[in-house]
């Protein structure tokens, strides 16, 4: 089994994240689960101080936010590197208002969904 795909952190260091085993623990699932939601591209983890990491912004309570994994793909298929992704999904847009990252949490997530798929940058 490859080891897990982690990206640079271009996130700014106020954006919480939490380490691979406290995602395991919040999702109920064994660690290696979530490095194999990494491999499928379901997450994006960052390492930050040696530690790796998935931004608390991607959870809700207890699951992955639901529209999450399909940004993921749709931004990978247009050839987004997971760096650029993590860029776009955290940069403040007044139009949400907000940053993309906050509005999956709410009613605006098809919206979001739309602009990457649309042309994101």
């Amino acid at each position: 089994m490859s080891a897990f795909p982690c990206s640079d952190d271009v996130l700014p260091e106020s954006v919480a994240l939490l380490p691979l085993p406290e995602v395991a623990d919040r999702l109920g699932i064994l660690v290696t689960r979530v490095h194999q939601m990494l491999r499928d591209h379901q997450l994006i983890a960052v390492r930050r101080a040696g530690v790796a990491g998935v931004p608390e912004m991607f959870l809700d309570a207890d699951a992955v936010v639901k529209p999450l994994p399909g940004l993921i793909t749709v931004m990978r298929d247009a050839k987004y590197s997971d760096e650029e992704i993590l860029e776009w999904i955290f940069k403040e847009d007044e139009t949400l208002p907000g940053k993309p990252v906050e509005a999956l949490h709410g009613p605006l997530a098809r919206e979001v969904l739309r602009r990457a798929a649309a042309d994101p940058f």
